[in-house]
């Protein structure tokens, strides 16, 4: 619909006068006809060009324009002169200032000038007539306005002759007026009777299409589209289209509007219901204030709560009975009280302390582990013993993947009590473990309250995973919150702010996890009993592959045919699944074995839907398929025929490593130690002290003294790429130096680790338990350690020891007799 100003269409002294304008025609709307008159112009004749930005003027419709460009200006003036007629276009574009020719569409409508006025403020605005289409064939003239070659165009009518077709097109019209009258009945237009009345005069049905496409809001290349079409009928048909689009979307804007006023009157009827409810609540003589506190106070009837904690719950309800239900207040106290009595004061799960079971559900759920299931078996013979005793704070640390976490499910399902976990990792304010004071907005309790709102008992086992990755900030120290809650001699009255009263959480089993003690603040450490909870090593993972990952993954990819799982449908080696850790993963747990085997599970199903035969029996080849080429590679004793190469052993977060020390000797002017192979601090130490302690033995090592003078000592660890660090290469590094001066080769087969001091005292190393099966799988058969490292050996299984024999030693002395030969 265009907005336009009724004074400049409608002459009051033969016009009716509409409160909503729209276009209007002067010619032929009451004419018993359906054509409109062309205009008498011969073909190729020049015309002025006006051309417009944002509308299309269709023939016999008038229409307002406000005339901005100097251009336009100069033609409306020179025309209004002569009465002449002139040629009407849209530009393509509206942002363009000055159109030519390409950006014009070229089809448009003769018109002429009906009125012409110069307002007050400046401006001119003219009120045009159109009267035929024509097409635009060239632009001879571009100053001082366009003029340009024209064709007229015929309209196609429909015959009258052809009767059906005759009568479908006044259908056809009949229907554009119907929904025109239905458009202009709706929001934004919403006609009055008076426009609504001269729409249902109109015969000419040219000029109704015509009048129903320049009164909608169609889209500015829709009008243009329609202006194009010869066929009167055809435009008639595409306008329809239009119409009911435009009819459906005005229509769902009136819904939405109407829906809108509706939840509006729900909202008040709402409110007066429940302003009803009050009357007849005060009339029955109980109120909502009175409902709340009644329903309280059934809920503590039976609580065994402390004194003081049953005081502070009866000032809290007095405060709720004296607050108005309407008031912002009342909804905060009725929350904090809830949330005081939805926890489980005095309510303890019963505890079931057999340890025999206890051994079968920790032996069932995790392969190894015995440290931990040792302690956890400690620990409930204790509470047999005395029920009282106040539980322990236990931290599991160790590397990720090798079952902290679920070990505390197990825990729990061994003790027949609740389990609650809460993550830790990235919790950075204060108010996440203490909550915040009931009197902010949002406030709530903790998210130690929080566990025990879940748990729903006194004596839960409560995980607080990944305690080392707890952050702090301006907010404040979460794990300064956390001293109260681990430390037994304080958590049996911890303070969260929301509750703001005393909660007994001494009858918690506290387990933390932590993939590392570094970050853990040393107060929070000694609270803790810290156990740690080491790698698995191949053997152990062969094992809870068979046990655990493969029946798991082989239930979850619809693997088994029924319960049963002697009835799957494929089927691991040892062998395999050997070859899978060693060439697939590289990890201290188990996470990134589970996943190839899954991943190989699921190679497995799709053979099986596509109706494969499938290989049940999965094979190294097999696993090659489905994994790809291996990913890593563990390195193989290389024998000993080269002077100055010493097997050492190393620890790392994946596992045990053999690694290489290599020494070389050459002359030089300036005779140094060069350490090579990306090496740590500690590292680089041990190479100078070894260096320093055969310089000062080099009678008894029978070194001559010119190979100090005049030759340079190159060690290199390979592998340069990935730092090492550590004292455990001592004893290595002093072998390598002296079986390069003294051209003596280190025995076959041999591997060594152990610190060593400046005065030549072998000292203990750790990681022995990871470094002696590394040595076992790449076939070494001789292990030189520490003396003093003979305990660690004592408490590996005898079946990870076969075929190994150990040296043991206090001195470097004893360290090259044993190597060198």
């Amino acid at each position: 619909m265009l907005d336009i100003d009724r004074n400049l269409l409608l002459e009051d002294d033969n016009t009716e006068e509409y409160p909503i304008p729209f276009p209007v025609l002067t010619l032929c709307e009451e004419t018993d006809d359906f054509k409109i008159d062309p205009v008498k112009l011969n073909d190729g004749d020049a015309l002025p060009i006006l051309v417009l930005r944002n509308m299309v003027l269709f023939p016999g419709i008038a229409m307002p324009i406000l005339v901005g460009r100097t251009k336009s200006l100069n033609l409306v003036r020179k025309v209004a002169e002569g009465n002449k007629y002139f040629g009407v276009v849209t530009q393509k574009d509206v942002d363009i200032e000055d159109p030519k020719f390409e950006d014009l569409y070229n089809k448009g409508t003769i018109a002429e000038i009906v009125k012409l006025a110069e307002m007050p403020d400046g401006t001119t605005t003219a009120i045009i007539q159109g009267h035929q289409r024509f097409s635009l064939q060239e632009i001879t003239q571009e100053e001082p306005y366009l003029m340009g070659k024209v064709q007229l165009l015929e309209e196609v009518y429909p015959s009258q002759e052809d009767n059906e077709s005759y009568r479908e097109y006044k259908a056809l019209i009949s229907s554009i007026k119907d929904q025109l009258i239905k458009l202009l009945s709706l929001p934004p237009f919403e006609a009055p009777a008076g426009a609504i009345k001269a729409i249902k005069k109109i015969k000419n049905s040219e000029y109704m299409i015509n009048l129903a496409a320049s009164s909608s809001t169609i889209a500015l290349e829709g009008k243009q589209n329609l202006l194009e079409c010869d066929d009167i009928k055809m435009r008639g048909l595409s306008l329809m289209y239009y119409l009911q689009g435009e009819y459906q979307m005005l229509e769902l804007k009136a819904n939405i509007q109407m829906r809108t006023h509706q939840e509006m009157d729900k909202q008040q009827r709402e409110y007066f219901l429940q302003q009803q409810i009050k009357t007849i609540q005060d009339e029955l003589g109980g109120s909502v204030n009175e409902i709340d506190v009644a329903e309280l106070q059934e809920k503590v009837k039976d609580f065994e709560w402390p004194e003081s904690v049953e005081e502070s719950f009866e000032r809290e309800l007095m405060k709720l009975e004296r607050l108005a239900p309407q008031s912002p207040d009342y909804a905060i106290q009725l929350q904090y009280l809830q949330t005081l009595t939805a926890l489980p004061w005095g309510k303890y799960s019963d505890d079931d302390f057999n340890i025999n079971k206890a051994q079968k559900v920790l032996d069932r759920d995790h392969h190894g582990l015995e440290k931990v299931k040792e302690r956890i078996i400690e620990q409930l013979a204790v509470f047999q013993l005395n029920k009282d005793i106040k539980s322990p704070i236990i931290c599991l640390f160790g590397p990720p993947g090798v079952g902290k976490t679920s070990l505390g499910k197990s825990i729990a399902d061994s003790m027949n009590r609740e389990y609650v976990r809460i993550s830790l990792g990235g919790v950075h304010d204060e108010a996440e473990i203490r909550g915040h004071r009931k009197t902010y907005i949002g406030a709530m309790p903790g998210r130690i309250i929080k566990g025990m709102l879940k748990a729903k008992t006194m004596n839960p086992v409560f995980i607080l995973d990944e305690i080392d990755k707890i952050g702090n900030d301006f907010k404040g120290d979460p794990s300064s919150a956390l001293l109260e809650v681990l430390d037994p001699e304080q958590n049996s009255t911890f303070h969260d702010n929301y509750l703001d009263i005393p909660f007994d959480l001494s009858k918690v089993l506290f387990i933390a996890t932590a993939n590392s003690l570094n970050t853990i603040s040393q107060p929070l450490l000694d609270r803790m009993e810290l156990i740690e909870v080491n790698g698995y090593i191949t053997e152990e993972k062969i094992q809870i592959a068979r046990k655990h990952l493969i029946p798991k993954q082989i239930k979850e990819n619809g693997l088994q045919d029924g319960d049963k799982a002697k009835s799957a449908r494929i089927s691991f080696t040892p062998k395999v699944i050997e070859y899978i850790v060693e060439n697939y993963t590289r990890e201290s747990g188990v996470r990134a074995l589970d996943k190839a085997i899954a991943t190989i599970c699921r190679k497995q199903a799709v053979r099986i839907v596509k109706g494969q035969e499938p290989n049940k029996a999965i094979s190294i080849e097999q696993v090659q398929i489905d994994l790809g080429a291996p990913k890593y590679s563990r390195d193989k004793y290389q024998g000993n025929e080269i002077i100055g190469v010493v097997t050492g052993l190393a620890w790392t977060r994946v596992g045990g490593e053999i690694l290489f020390i290599e020494a070389s000797l050459h002359k030089s002017k300036q005779p140094k130690l060069t350490l090579t192979g990306n090496l740590g601090d500690v590292m680089k130490e041990s190479a100078i002290i070894a260096w320093d302690y055969i310089k000062a033995h080099r009678e008894e090592l029978n070194i001559e003294d010119t190979i100090f003078d005049d030759y340079e000592l190159h060690i290199h660890v390979p592998e340069g790429a990935v730092p090492k660090d550590g004292p455990s290469a001592g004893i290595t590094m002093v072998t390598a130096i002296v079986s390069t001066m003294t051209k003596r080769k280190v025995k076959n087969k041999l591997a060594m680790t152990g610190e060593m001091t400046l005065r030549g005292k072998v000292l203990p190393v750790g990681g022995i338990r990871e470094k002696i099966l590394a040595a076992k799988r790449s076939g070494i058969t001789d292990i030189i350690l520490c003396k003093e490292n003979k305990k660690d050996i004592d408490e590996i299984n005898n079946k990870y020891l076969e075929g190994l024999t150990f040296h043991y030693v206090e001195t470097i002395d004893q360290v090259l007799d044993i190597a060198l030969i």
